[in-house]
């Protein structure tokens, strides 16, 4: 169990993350002539650089049991990739706790870790490795990660430079999703590849949802969340507006942004 906190706190046997009054915090250079001679010129004027404090995540609380499916959604800006990233233990809480009980996969955005001059096959093994392999294990899984990536042929063992956006992913994707994490983090992976790689990547993640894993899903693919989640939340601003039954929350975010609830509305929004 991980803890942001020094304090040993228990956490209920049923829940795989608890979120108490996070607050996330950072602050951004606003000055927007951003030269040396500037900095130097502001410097000799005993000028201070302006900068601005970002609140990306306000006072949230959530508690995700064992076995949930949670979509995420908000506009850009709202502040659903920092959650994602303080679960991950990424970015600390500027306030509050998180507290995860399980083993974490992530998929934060697409390929992260990944060595541009090594081939697919070797960066399975980074990817394994980073989420806590054993090389014995992943070499284990290797075979099932490149069937499921479905590559053009011997693309595996070529540089992943050479790689499409879409071939990247796949493989990306294929390695997250083989790790049988016990809580598996997905910021918007679900439209990762062709349309058929699409389908089978969501019968993947059906599959994960009927072996009782914990999932946490960041997406503007509305209809997917609806089909997948146990339940969602929306984010605004930081703070967490709503929460409950996918449809509903769903419906009532596609209302605020003011757009109606067409197909492509529901594919991407």
């Amino acid at each position: 169990m991980r803890s942001e906190s020094k304090k040993k706190v228990e956490m209920p046997i049923d829940l795989a993350v608890r979120i108490e009054d996070l607050s996330i915090k950072y602050t951004i250079n606003v000055d927007t002539k951003r030269t040396l001679k500037n900095a130097v010129m502001r410097a000799s004027r005993g000028e201070k650089v302006k900068t601005r404090t970002v609140e990306a995540v306000n006072h949230l609380t959530l508690d995700i049991p064992h076995g949930a499916v949670l979509g995420i959604v908000g506009a850009n800006g709202a502040g659903k990739s920092t959650l994602m990233r303080s679960i991950a233990g990424i970015l600390p809480p500027t306030d509050g706790r998180i507290m995860v009980n399980g083993k974490i996969s992530t998929l934060l955005a697409l390929g992260v870790g990944f060595n541009p001059a090594l081939s697919g096959r070797d960066n399975i093994i980074l990817g394994g490795l980073a989420a806590g392999l054993t090389r014995q294990e992943i070499e284990a899984k290797t075979d099932e990660i490149i069937d499921f990536a479905a590559l053009p042929e011997n693309f595996i063992d070529m540089p992943i430079r050479t790689y499409s956006s879409g071939m990247y992913s796949r493989v990306a994707f294929s390695v997250a999703v083989a790790m049988t994490p016990d809580i598996l983090l997905l910021d918007e992976a679900l439209s990762a590849g062709d349309a058929t790689f699409k389908e089978k990547s969501f019968k993947r993640m059906r599959q994960m949802c009927e072996e009782a894993r914990t999932i946490i899903i960041v997406s503007h693919a509305i209809a997917s969340l609806n089909a997948l989640c146990s339940e969602v939340i929306w984010m605004h601003q930081g703070k967490l507006v709503a929460k409950g039954e996918p449809e509903k929350i769903t419906d009532e975010y596609l209302k605020f942004l003011n757009v109606g609830t067409l197909p492509s509305n529901l594919e991407d929004f």
